[in-house]
């Protein structure tokens, strides 16, 4: 089988950089896109939010060192406006951000918090039809006991844009259950066009958190509301559950890691084995020395201590179980 890529257009990745622990997940993220991938031939950028009134502090990255290798690994920095979210909900960041990147150009957004650890160029992404990240839990809708079900609350959203909901549905997974509805993590997602794409995402978070449907009224959109928005989104766009090969993102060729602690706890031995060969050299190590979990755990290695603590084959069924036991340990940090 041929190794060419089965994208013939460049296409442009963005992630989130701002002070503090973004900048350096986004470092990070840099890295291990130009040792996994040294043939992309998009442009990589590194969306930053400018200082404003959605901000208490200014956002900006200021430590050099930062700044010097994120130029040194070709990155681009975007600035772009808080002009809806910032401060009170920064996960906003990731739809304001896709207005600053360049229009009519195909887009691949990740979280900060993501390894590369394949060639992203070689996934045949068809970007008319977008997707999004399946690597998600049933956290939203919160069902009330006498309250509406997830179908009453999700059609009152279809309804609400003017779309059609009936197939969106997994009809292989049983009704009321939150897998039956499209649900996705906003880790990865990608379109023909940012502009496009980002204009409806916030027509529509905005929406939803201004002036939500009776029947999704009483929900909790925080920290939810982009998770909630996108589904619709992207079925406006005439997206589905999944229309890339599995074990790509998510699999082989990414891994949104969440926190460094989770990454060794339950993340495979590819996973680490990248996050340590691209935090390696010196020029990065000098940019990466004063963020804490990194310093501890890969450099000190306290790593292999959580390491150790998991079987990756037999890992406990809840997140918040992994988090108590390496809090337990004195090893949790973020």
């Amino acid at each position: 089988m041929s190794s060419k890529p089965q994208n013939q257009a460049p296409f442009n990745i963005v992630v989130i950089g701002q002070d503090g622990r973004l900048m350096y997940e986004a470092l990070l993220f840099a890295a291990s896109l130009r040792a996994m991938d040294p043939n992309f031939k998009g442009r990589l950028f590194i969306a930053e939010p400018q200082p404003g009134e959605m901000w208490q502090n200014d956002p900006r990255m200021k430590q050099a060192d930062v700044l010097s290798a994120f130029k040194r690994l070709g990155a681009e920095i975007l600035p772009f406006e808080s002009r809806h979210f910032g401060q009170s909900y920064p996960y906003g960041n990731k739809i304001e951000a896709l207005l600053a990147l360049p229009e009519g150009e195909p887009f691949v957004f990740f979280d900060s918090d993501t390894l590369i650890t394949g060639p992203v160029s070689s996934v045949p992404f068809d970007f008319t039809r977008p997707c999004a990240s399946q690597k998600v839990e049933g956290t939203w809708p919160q069902i009330e006991l006498y309250g509406p079900g997830y179908t009453e609350i999700w059609k009152s959203l279809y309804d609400r844009f003017g779309l059609e909901f009936e197939s969106t549905l997994d009809l292989d997974q049983p009704d009321e259950y939150w897998k039956r509805y499209l649900y996705f993590n906003a880790g990865f997602f990608f379109y023909e066009c940012p502009r496009k794409f980002g204009e409806r995402f916030l027509e529509y978070a905005l929406e939803i958190r201004d002036n939500p449907p009776e029947a999704a009224s009483l929900q909790v959109f925080d920290p939810w509301l982009d998770q909630v928005a996108l589904p619709l989104v992207i079925h406006s766009f005439g997206g589905a559950r999944r229309t890339i090969p599995e074990d790509t993102l998510d699999g082989a060729i990414s891994c949104h890691y969440r926190t460094f602690p989770l990454l060794f706890a339950r993340e495979n031995d590819r996973v680490v084995e990248v996050l340590r060969e691209v935090s390696s050299p010196n020029w990065i190590k000098k940019a990466l020395k004063d963020y804490e979990p990194i310093k501890r755990l890969v450099y000190q290695p306290k790593g292999d201590k959580i390491r150790a603590m998991f079987d990756r084959d037999h890992l406990p069924r809840r997140e918040k179980m992994i988090r108590n036991q390496i809090k337990k340990a004195g090893l949790w940090m973020r």
